[in-house]
C-alpha cells in the first residue's frame, strides 16, 4: 500500500509541476515585476563591472537595495547567459517552478510527518487554492520566499528529531533554505530565529525530561547549529550588493526598513478607501479569512478535534508548524503594520496552515473507517472544492483574485474590497488593443495606462506610452487607454467602466480591466491651458468635455476650480457640488466646497466640509489647515 501510494504522490506531483508549467505561460506581469527586474539588471551590472556601476545601490523611489530578491536576480543572471529574449515568460515558468518546489517540499514534510497519504493531501489543498495559484504564476518575491520558509522549518525539525547531531545532508538543506530566505528578503532573519528556538525548547525539554543535559550533546548541537547558521548568512548574501557593503548593520536596517515599508498606498477596504498605514488591525487576518478556500478552514477544524491523538508522540513538531504560522500574524498585528495588497506578504505561511489541514483531513480518513462516514465527508469536502475550482476555470489565469464564499465571491467583494490589485488582468486588456490596432493599420497612436504595459507592445515600436492614474487620466494626452481595476475608489468604481470604454474583461460578472478609445481632448487642452494660467479658456474647455464625461467627478472638480478663480463662486459651487454627488469620498472636492462657503461667510459650513474632506483623506493636509483655522476663527482664503 505504502509503495503504491508513493507512486501515486510522484505521479500527481510530476502532473501538477506540468501543469503549472503550461499555466504560466498566460500569465501578465505582476505589479512589481518590471522594477525588480530592473534591479535584477542593475545588481548583474554591479557584478559584472566589479561594483563600479553603483545603481543597484541608489533606489531611494523604490528602495529595492533593502531587497536581496535573489530570484529575480537569478533569473536575470540565466536569461542573460542563454540569451532569452521572452524575459517575461522566462520569469514566469520560473516563478512557477519555485512555487512547485514549495508546493512539494510541504508534501514531502507532510509525508514525513504522517505518510505520502497526507503528502497527497497537501498537493489537493494546493491545487484548490487560488489565490496561491494566481501568485505562484508570477510572483518572484512572495512565493519563493514561501518555499525558502516552509524547507527552514521542516529541515529544523528534521535536525531537531536527530537531536542536532551533525547529519550534514539535513544540515546543508537547511542551510541553503536560510540562504534563500535572507537572500529574498531580510525578514528571512525570523527563520534563524525560528531554529535557535527549536533548539532552546529542544533541550528545555530534554532537561525536564532527564533533569540533565550531556556536555556532549551540546557541544555537537553548537557545531551543527553554528555552522548551518553561519553558512546559510553568508549564502544569503551572495547576490545581495547592498548586504554586501556591511554584513551585519545592513542587513538589520534593511529588516527595519522592511519592518515599517515606507510606500503607502490607498486601497479599499470593507468599502472604504483607506490609506496602508491607517488600515485596522484587522486588515491581514479578514483577508486571510475571505481569500482562503473553505476546504483549508475545514482541514485545519478537524486539526484541531484530532490535536491530542495527532500530537500523542510528537507535541513539539506540531507546535512548532503552528507557531510558524500564527506568530508572523500575530506579530504584524501586534506592530500594527503598514499593510497592502491583502496578504501576499504572508504567503510565506500558507504552507504551514496547508501543511495542518491536511494532516487533519488525513486523520479523518484514517481514523473514521464506517464506509457511510466516508462517503459523506468526502461528497462536503467535494462541493468545498467547487466553489475554489470553478472560479479558476471560469476566471483563468488570474486565479488570485479569488474571494470564497464568505465574501460572496469576486462579485460580492467588489467595490468592498480590492480587485487586481497586482495588475495581473492588464495582459488581456493589452493584447486585445494590441489585436485592434494591428487589424485597423494603426501603425501611431498614445497608449495610456495606469501600468506599464508597453512590454506587450513591443512588436509596435511607433506607439507611444504614457502613465496616469485613473482619476487624472483626461489630464494625459492618449487615444487609447488599458485600465486595470486597481487602487480606484469604491465611489469610481460605482461609474466604472466609464463611457468610452471598447472592450472589457471580465471575471465573475466584475470588469476587472478595460479598453478605453478618446472621446475628446478638451480636457487635455483645459490642462494646458491651466499651465498657461488661461483660467477662462480651461472653463470653457471643460464646460463643453463634460458633455462627452458628464459621469466624471474629476472633470467636474476642475472645472469648479476653474470657475473659482474666475470668480464666479455661484457656479463654481454647482459644479463642485455635482462632484461631490459623483463621488462623495473626494477630498479634494469637499475642501473645495468649504472653501466656497467660507468666501460666503458660512463657516460652520466650510468646518463641515473641511471635517468631510478629513474623513475622505485623513492626509489631506490643505484641508486640516483650513479646520484648524475656520474652528479658531481666522481662516482666510488663500
Amino acid at each position: 500500500m505504502n509503495c503504491r501510494l508513493k507512486s501515486v504522490f510522484y505521479v500527481v506531483a510530476g502532473v501538477m509541476l506540468c501543469l503549472l508549467l503550461a499555466i504560466s505561460r498566460d500569465a501578465g506581469i505582476s505589479g512589481d515585476e518590471e522594477v525588480h527586474a530592473r534591479q535584477a539588471e542593475y545588481v548583474y551590472e554591479w557584478y559584472a563591472s566589479a561594483g563600479q556601476d553603483t545603481r543597484a545601490l541608489d533606489t531611494p523611489e523604490t528602495h529595492l537595495r533593502y531587497y536581496g530578491q535573489s530570484p529575480d536576480n537569478i533569473a536575470c543572471i540565466l536569461t542573460r547567459w542563454l540569451r532569452i529574449d521572452d524575459i517575461y515568460l522566462f520569469r514566469h515558468l520560473f516563478s512557477s517552478f519555485l512555487g512547485w518546489l514549495a508546493i512539494f517540499i510541504t508534501a514531502r514534510f507532510a509525508c514525513w510527518l504522517r505518510g505520502y497519504g497526507a503528502g497527497l493531501w497537501v498537493l489537493l489543498l494546493f491545487a484548490v487554492s487560488p489565490r496561491f495559484m494566481g501568485h505562484l504564476q508570477n510572483n518572484l518575491k512572495d512565493v519563493p520566499f514561501a518555499l525558502a520558509c516552509i524547507a527552514c522549518v521542516y529541515y529544523t525539525l528534521k535536525l531537531e528529531s536527530l537531536r542536532f547531531r551533525p547529519v550534514w545532508r539535513d544540515a546543508a538543506m537547511l542551510a541553503a533554505g536560510l540562504a534563500f530566505a535572507l537572500s529574498i528578503r531580510a525578514g528571512g532573519l525570523l527563520m534563524y530565529c525560528y531554529l535557535l528556538l527549536a533548539v532552546a525548547v529542544h533541550f528545555a525539554i530534554r532537561f525536564r525530561r532527564d533533569g540533565r543535559i550531556a556536555l556532549s550533546d551540546m557541544r555537537q548541537a553548537a557545531y551543527t547549529v553554528g555552522g548551518t547558521v553561519v553558512a546559510g548568512y553568508i549564502g544569503g548574501m551572495l547576490l545581495w550588493p547592498y548586504a554586501l557593503q556591511n554584513p551585519l548593520m545592513n542587513v538589520w536596517e534593511s529588516y527595519c526598513i522592511m519592518a515599517h515599508f515606507p510606500t503607502l498606498l490607498r486601497q479599499i477596504f470593507e468599502g472604504s478607501f483607506v490609506w496602508s498605514d491607517l488600515l485596522p488591525r484587522h486588515y491581514l487576518p479578514k483577508y486571510m479569512l475571505l481569500t482562503i478556500p473553505a476546504a483549508v478552514f475545514a482541514g485545519l477544524l478537524l486539526f484541531c478535534i484530532f490535536c491530542k491523538k495527532i500530537t500523542a508522540s510528537s507535541h513539539f513538531r506540531y507546535a512548532f508548524i503552528a507557531f510558524s504560522a500564527v506568530f508572523p500574524v500575530a506579530f504584524v498585528l501586534l506592530l500594527h503594520s503598514n499593510l497592502y495588497g491583502g496578504w501576499r506578504h504572508f504567503i510565506f505561511v500558507y504552507p504551514s496552515l496547508v501543511l495542518l489541514s491536511a494532516v487533519g483531513f488525513h486523520e479523518l480518513f484514517r481514523r473514521v473507517r464506517r464506509r457511510a462516514f466516508q462517503l459523506g465527508a468526502g461528497i462536503m469536502l467535494g462541493l468545498m472544492m467547487v466553489h475554489p475550482l470553478r472560479f479558476m476555470i471560469q476566471a483563468h489565469p488570474y486565479y488570485y483574485l479569488y474571494y470564497n464564499e464568505l465574501a460572496g465571491g469576486l462579485k460580492g467583494a467588489y467595490r468592498h474590497y480590492e480587485t487586481d490589485y497586482y495588475y495581473h488582468t492588464m495582459r488581456s486588456g493589452a493584447e486585445w488593443l494590441r489585436n485592434e490596432l494591428k487589424q485597423n493599420n494603426t501603425g501611431t497612436a498614445v497608449i495610456g495606462s495606469n501600468f506599464n504595459i508597453s512590454w506587450y507592445f513591443r512588436d509596435m515600436p511607433t506607439l507611444e506610452h504614457r502613465y496616469f492614474q485613473y482619476a487624472y487620466r483626461h489630464d494625459v494626452d492618449w487615444d487609447y487607454a488599458v485600465v486595470g481595476n486597481s487602487y480606484i475608489s469604491p465611489a469610481q468604481l460605482l461609474h466604472f467602466p466609464p463611457a468610452e470604454v471598447i472592450h472589457s474583461v471580465e471575471v465573475d460578472g466584475v470588469p476587472v480591466c478595460v479598453v478605453l478609445k478618446r472621446r475628446s481632448k478638451l480636457p487635455v487642452q483645459a490642462t494646458d491651458a491651466i499651465h498657461r494660467h488661461d483660467y477662462r479658456m480651461a472653463a470653457e474647455c471643460y464646460e463643453k468635455a463634460l458633455i462627452f464625461y458628464p459621469d466624471d467627478d474629476y472633470l467636474h472638480l476642475q472645472y469648479g476650480k476653474c470657475l473659482t478663480l474666475l470668480g464666479d463662486s455661484v457656479a463654481a459651487a454647482d459644479a463642485t457640488a455635482r462632484s461631490i454627488a459623483l463621488n462623495p469620498a473626494s477630498a479634494a472636492a469637499w475642501y473645495l466646497s468649504g472653501r466656497l462657503k467660507a468666501g460666503r461667510h458660512d463657516l460652520s459650513g466650510a468646518v463641515r466640509d473641511w471635517e468631510q474632506a478629513l474623513n475622505a483623506d485623513p492626509r489631506f493636509s490643505a484641508a486640516r489647515i483650513a479646520l484648524a483655522d475656520g474652528l479658531a476663527g481666522t481662516y482666510k482664503d488663500k
